[in-house]
């Protein structure tokens, strides 16, 4: 989770802050629901300390993780919607 919000940022010092934060949670929570929260954050993908946190208040670290299904990239034809040729 600390590499993801490093590397999420243009430059990694704008980071650090949310980093800190992140060990700072486990005093309030157990390190295993924090271990869960920060894996349902990067599986959804949702990495920013504000969402770990509210994860862990919500107890949604204790929910299964779901896991999406592929979507098909192509849409099936439909008359309601334009291509690309139509903008151009």
């Amino acid at each position: 989770m600390i590499q993801r919000q490093l590397q999420a940022r243009p430059h990694p010092e704008q980071g650090y802050r949310a980093c800190l934060g992140l060990p700072q949670l486990s005093r309030r929570y157990a390190k295993d629901r924090l271990e869960q929260a920060c894996a349902h954050a990067l599986a959804i993908p949702a990495i920013r300390y504000a969402s770990v946190a509210s994860s862990l208040k919500q107890r949604l670290d204790r929910q299964p993780l779901v896991r999406l299904t592929e979507t098909p990239d192509d849409l099936p034809p439909h008359t309601n919607v334009r291509g690309a040729e139509y903008y151009h």
